[in-house]
Order: C-alpha cells, then sequence, then structure tokens
C-alpha cells in the first residue's frame, strides 16, 4: 500500500486526486498539506511541511511553486519520493529539483496525462520524418484563470520536436516584428478563456499540406490519475529523475 502526502488537498486538483484514490486498493492518502482546513476531507490536514509528523511513502504535489523549497527539504529529510505536478516552474527550481533526484526519487513531468506524453513521442517522429522541409507551429488553450503561459505542456511539446530538430528555436511574439517567419522557429501561441481544461495541438505546415497532431484534456481527472500513477510507480524507485516516458515503459 502507497501512502501519499498531498499537497494542495483541497484545490481543484487535489480533490480530483482524492477521488482517484478513494476507488484504488494499492495507495492511500495519509495527509495533506493545505493553507485550508478541510475537517471532511478524510485525513489529516497541516499548514506547513513543519507540521507534518504522519510518515508517507510518496508527495503527490498539486500546489504552488512558492512551496516548492519547503516540499523538497522535507522530501530529502524523510526519505520521501516526490511527485511533482505543479506548473510554472522557472529554470532555477528545477535545478534545484534535478539536485534533490540525486538523494531521493523525483517523478516529474510538464503534464500528468499518458495521452499527452504519447502525443509528445509521437510529434518527435513526426518531426524527425519531415525533417526541416516543415514549419512547426504549436497551438495551445487554457481556462482563463491559469497563471502561467505558455503551457508546461507546450513546452514540452516543442522540446519533444527540437530533439529531433535541435537547430529549431522557440518564437513566442510575432507581433512585435515585421518580417517573414525563419524556417528553424518553433512558434508557440497561448489562448486563454472560459473553463478550457486543456487543449493543444502541434501543427506541421509543409508546401500544399498540413499535418496537425492534437490532444483534448476534457477534465482534469485525467491528471489526477497519471498522478496518482505515478505515485505508486515511484514509491519503490531508487533516486533520480523519472518522467511519463519511464511510466509507460514500465
Amino acid at each position: 500500500m502507497t501512502r501519499i502526502l498531498l499537497s494542495g488537498c483541497c484545490g481543484k486538483m487535489g480533490r480530483n486526486v482524492i477521488s482517484i484514490v478513494n476507488e484504488r486498493k494499492d495507495c492511500e492518502i495519509v495527509a495533506g498539506i493545505d493553507i485550508v482546513d478541510d475537517s471532511s476531507i478524510g485525513f489529516p490536514i497541516f499548514q506547513s511541511y513543519d507540521e507534518v509528523e504522519i510518515k508517507a511513502d510518496v508527495i503527490i504535489d498539486f500546489s504552488n511553486p512558492s512551496l516548492l523549497p519547503d516540499m523538497l527539504s522535507f522530501a530529502e529529510k524523510n526519505n520521501t519520493a516526490v511527485v511533482l505536478a505543479t506548473t510554472g516552474l522557472n529554470e532555477e527550481q528545477i535545478k534545484s529539483v534535478e539536485n534533490v533526484s540525486e538523494k531521493v526519487p523525483v517523478f516529474f513531468s510538464y503534464n500528468m496525462s499518458i495521452g499527452v506524453s504519447l502525443l509528445c513521442e509521437i510529434s518527435k517522429t513526426v518531426a524527425k520524418v519531415l525533417g526541416n522541409g516543415f514549419d512547426v507551429e504549436i497551438i495551445e488553450a487554457h481556462h482563463n484563470k491559469k497563471i502561467d503561459a505558455p503551457s508546461g505542456t507546450a513546452i514540452m511539446l516543442g522540446n519533444a520536436v527540437k530533439e529531433e530538430l535541435p537547430d529549431h528555436y522557440f518564437e513566442y511574439d510575432r507581433f512585435s516584428k515585421r518580417q517573414k517567419r525563419e524556417a528553424n522557429e518553433i512558434g508557440i501561441h497561448s489562448i486563454r478563456g472560459g473553463t478550457i481544461v486543456g487543449e493543444h495541438q502541434v501543427v506541421f505546415a509543409g508546401n500544399d499540406e498540413i499535418l496537425t497532431l492534437s490532444h483534448s484534456a476534457r477534465s482534469r481527472a485525467i491528471f489526477a490519475t497519471g498522478a496518482v500513477n505515478a505515485a505508486v510507480f515511484i514509491a519503490e524507485k531508487e533516486n533520480g529523475m523519472f518522467n511519463m516516458s519511464d511510466l509507460i515503459n514500465g
């Protein structure tokens, strides 16, 4: 039985994780971290990692990047695995995650959906086959409450393409330019509106033909399911960085 410490347990994603775990028999949530105290949630809630006295095998983090240092410190001190599902991390924060992964197992992905992970692999294959003969554009859409743009998933898709086209670079803003598109650009475009859960398209545009790969998230449950699967997967691993490709490939 995998014992989970859920950070951000009273938020929308946290409650989705709770719902998923309640339907499984291979894991349980033993405690949560949140500034909100909901006595009906079914397990102890602590406002900070300093207060936690309950042993857990893995942390699932759906909170805020500002809590990252405390979470990583707790994980290292207590030898607790980490599933990092918080978005909007900067390069310095990602580096701190990599440093801690030398001592405890860390599962880090910009998107916890298995479908998105497969989309990355397919995009990489298409980029390899089409080479430099097609222009690449990435379009992402999310709800109007999302803070970061572009989405981490858009960056993940772009990085997948760049593995096969290493001379390409990201272009985020063409509005300030008056010039034609460069052949080695990967355009990234963000849409924010309504309650869109998550839409991603990778467009390969060539001479007289267009190939579009897409993924549509219809609910947050898919991300919660991926995070719980990752928690069970990583709980028994040694130190190191893991991602959705590791989970898919066993």
